[in-house]
Parts: structure tokens; C-alpha cells; sequence
């Protein structure tokens, strides 16, 4: 069951668009809109499709400030890590041809992997339980071009964050290594085998692997904001968008195809979807909400299995509701946008229980808010400082800016604009962890380490 169905895509998607009910598309035209005002986003591009039938399709803003160039279905966006799905479903494939095996062993396939990696598997890469550590691009020159080889010799050199299959915590190296390992195997770059067993038989005509050099008809620019102000996207050497952590073009129209390809059964077996779409089960017996290049979650008791990305000026996010049989695809070209946020927003106007949850801001005594100053780890090197900012509280990832939280019971905040809650954990009266709660469901916990 690789391609039964590819005739029949065009005449799906015309007929999804001819069917959009009029109402529905003025509401979700004006949440949009309002929305990527509201962010400061030059444009964005969605798709909203049922069972796998498009029923909305469109571009909103601008793909190029500069030149004034309209966002449209088929304007080209960076995926960010929404490209680890296309790597997962990659690895799938070779499975199911026999070439490669869950639990085969990465340094069975790259012979001077350092002793280090002898009990890392490839379903341990696909789930980001390796421990491989995700400081490597705190160490490279992002300037630089790397060989493959080169590249994991740099993540070769760093010590794991935990032994294989201890810990969930993400792993953009762990990806980097899938795209390492399927070269090594197949003898292919990752990004011809993406056209040749995924692009080409679906009609993902647009999608491919990221070019700065190459002409691209209807790439849009990404873009930033510094202290207020619209910048361009930070420039990074070639051969980092080039890996299969997430460095791939994608219009929302080749995301539909995507989606009715998925909805379908169009490209794996139905196990190797199941596989995919299963929480990992970690070596203590806990899971953790994440499948094989998808997070897998819920949200207010709606099934949830998504991704979001973020890279080079660009913000993705794809949702889909299985219960609802409904996804939600936002492309967005600005590197501080919440696409997330967007596709809650859009999937609440479909199905009323979707909707953003509102919270309304409380006071909390100062006394309360000192107590959860401090830093909090997930992993070596991925941590976040609570700091005091006003009369409130401020969260500031490693290397990143401060965001305000804004209390809606003592010891649970949110941040305006956002989907996500923060709520400090206590125990004997000690503020020991913070746990993170995206609204689209799941959550992040890290400890209090000082």
C-alpha cells in the first residue's frame, strides 16, 4: 500500500476547496489575520483538513516584507523540526524494506562510533531517549560548514546527558544521526531518498531539502524581531540546513498532500503508523509523550499527535485531533511566532472543546513569588532561571529572553499570548521542580538546582 491513491489527490483537493463553508472560512479568515497582527508575523500560510479532505487552504500577510509579496497556499516556508516527521516516516520505510531494524544498534552501522554509543538504538534515536546531547550547537560555529562525518564527530566528542532509554529529552543530534546513519546504510543522502520515497509518490512536488544558493520560486524571507524592530533571518552555513533535524522547504499545499497521505495509509503498513504514534516507554517503565518524530499528547481529553518547529526566521506547527479526525497546519515566517497558538486557535473554531483556554491574571504575595526564584534543569546544559521582573515573575531559557508569567493561582502561571502554563512543585514545603504545560497538551518537568 506505498501509492494507491496519487491520481487522486488534485481532484480531493479542488474538491475540498469547492466545498469550504463560506461562514467558517470569514471566522477563520478574521481569527488569522487578527492573529499574525496581534504576533507582529509578516505571513503565514494554513491548512485545515477533515479525514485527510482539504477544507481550508490559504495564504495571509506577506512572504517577503521587501518586495511586498503576498503569502499564498503555495508559498514555500522553512519546516523547522516539523521535518523530523519526514525523517521518522523515513526510517520506517527502510524498515519495512528490511534495511534497517528499530533495535539495530547505531554503532553496528558507524563503525567508529565511540564506545559511549554501544547501547543506542535507532528507536532510541527516533524517540529522543539516546542521551545524545543536544549542546553540540553551542559548541560548532554555526558559520561553518560541516561535512556529515564531521558533524558527528562534534556530537561524538560530547559525553551522553544520560544513559540510552533513562531519560526523555529532546535531541535535535539524535536526528542529525538518523539522517548520518541512513547515508551509511542505503549509500543515498537522506534528502534524495525524502524525494525519491516520500515527495515524489505523494505529489509533494514543492518540498525538498533547504537551498540558499538554488532558485526557488515563492520562497518566502524569514524574519525576527529585535528590541521591536522587523530583521532579517539569521544566516547559518549550508550545510546545517541540510540535515534531518528539520531543514526542509514546505508549502501548506505539500502539507496537505501530507496529511491525506497519512489519513490514508498512502506511504507505511498501519503498524508502522501505530508505532509511530505510541508514547516511548522509558527503561524505568514510565512514557514519556512522544512517538517517533511526533509528540503524541492530549488536550482536554482530545488525542493530539503534533509537532512544532522553529528555525532560521521561520515557526511550524502541524496538529492533529485524531478524535476529530481534523488537522490543523500553521506555516509562519517569523522566528518569535506561536504557530501553536494559531492552530489551537483555528481547530477551536471547528470543534468548540479545542478552543484556547483564557486565563484571567491574580495577585500573589511577594513572600510567595521569591520562593520559586532560581534555575531549573531538564538536562545538562537545557535549563531555565525564574527571576523576579516587576511585581511578577520572569522565564529565561539558556540563551534565550525573558518572557513575564503572569500568576492564575499561587503557584501556577501562564504567559499572555501563549499556550502554555508553568506550575512549580513542592514537596515538604520546598519548591523543588517547575513543570511546563503546554495547552496543547503534554508537559516538561525540571528540577530546581539552585
Amino acid at each position: 500500500m506505498r501509492n494507491p491513491r496519487r491520481s487522486l489527490l488534485l481532484p480531493l483537493i479542488l474538491a475540498g476547496v469547492a466545498s469550504l463553508p463560506v461562514a467558517r472560512a470569514d471566522e477563520v479568515d478574521d481569527y488569522v489575520e487578527a492573529e499574525i497582527e496581534r504576533q507582529r508575523v509578516p505571513g503565514a500560510s494554513i491548512a485545515v483538513l477533515s479525514n485527510g479532505d482539504i477544507v481550508k487552504l490559504k495564504g495571509y500577510g506577506l512572504a517577503n516584507v521587501e518586495h511586498a509579496v503576498p503569502a499564498s497556499e503555495r508559498t514555500i516556508f522553512q519546516s523547522g523540526s516539523v521535518g523530523k516527521q519526514f525523517t521518522a516516516t523515513l526510517v520506517m520505510l527502510l524498515v519495512e524494506e528490511g534495511k534497517l531494524a528499530l533495535d539495530d544498534r547505531l554503532a553496528e552501522h558507524i563503525p567508529d562510533a565511540p564506545d559511549a554509543w554501544r547501547d543506542i538504538t535507532v528507536r532510541h534515536l527516533l524517540t529522543h531517549t539516546s542521551g545524545l546531547s543536544n549542546a553540540v550547537y553551542d559548541k560548532i560555529d554555526l558559520r561553518r560548514d560541516y561535512t556529515e562525518d564531521e558533524l558527528a564527530r562534534e556530537i561524538a566528542a560530547l559525553p551522553l546527558d544520560f544513559p540510552p532509554g533513562d531519560r526523555w529529552s529532546y535531541s535535535n543530534s539524535g536526528y542529525v544521526m538518523l539522517g548520518v546513519l541512513i547515508g551509511k546504510v542505503t549509500g543515498t543522502f537522506y534528502g534524495d531518498l525524502l524525494r525519491q520515497k516520500i515527495f515524489e509518490p505523494i505529489g509533494m512536488t514543492t518540498a525538498r531539502i533547504i537551498s540558499e544558493a538554488d532558485i526557488v520560486p515563492n520562497r518566502a524571507a524569514g524574519y525576527r524581531l529585535v528590541d521591536g524592530e522587523l530583521k532579517n533571518q539569521d544566516w547559518v552555513s549550508p550545510s546545517l540546513n541540510t540535515t534531518a533535524d528539520g531543514a526542509l522547504y514546505l508549502t501548506a499545499l505539500d502539507m496537505a498532500k501530507w496529511e491525506t497521505a497519512l489519513a490514508k495509509n498512502e506511504l507505511l503498513e498501519p503498524e508502522s503508523l501505530r508505532l509511530m504514534w505510541t508514547p516511548v516507554t522509558l527503561n524505568d517503565g514510565s512514557t514519556a509523550p512522544y512517538g517517533f518524530g511526533w509528540e503524541v499528547t492530549e488536550m482536554r481529553g482530545h488525542r493530539v499527535i503534533q509537532h512544532a518547529g522553529r528555525w532560521q526566521g521561520f515557526g511550524s506547527h502541524i496538529a492533529r485531533y485524531v478524535d476529530d479526525a481534523l488537522t490543523v497546519v500553521v506555516l509562519t515566517n517569523l522566528s518569535q511566532a506561536n504557530p501553536a497558538r494559531i492552530a489551537v486557535g483555528i481547530a477551536g473554531l471547528y470543534e468548540p472543546e479545542l478552543a484556547p483556554v483564557t486565563r484571567t491574571a491574580i495577585g500573589v504575595a511577594d513572600e510567595v513569588l521569591e520562593r520559586y526564584v532560581g534555575e531549573y534543569e531538564f538536562a545538562p546544559g537545557d535549563t531555565v532561571a525564574i527571576t523576579r521582573e516587576g511585581d511578577g515573575l520572569a522565564a529565561r531559557p539558556a540563551g534565550g529572553r525573558g518572557m513575564p508569567l503572569r500568576p492564575f493561582a499561587a503557584a501556577e502561571f501562564f504567559v499572555e499570548g501563549a499556550e502554555v502554563e508553568f506550575a512549580f512543585l513542592e514537596e515538604a514545603g520546598l519548591v523543588t521542580a517547575l513543570e511546563i504545560r503546554p495547552l496543547t497538551g503534554g508537559s516538561n518537568r525540571a528540577k530546581k538546582i539552585e
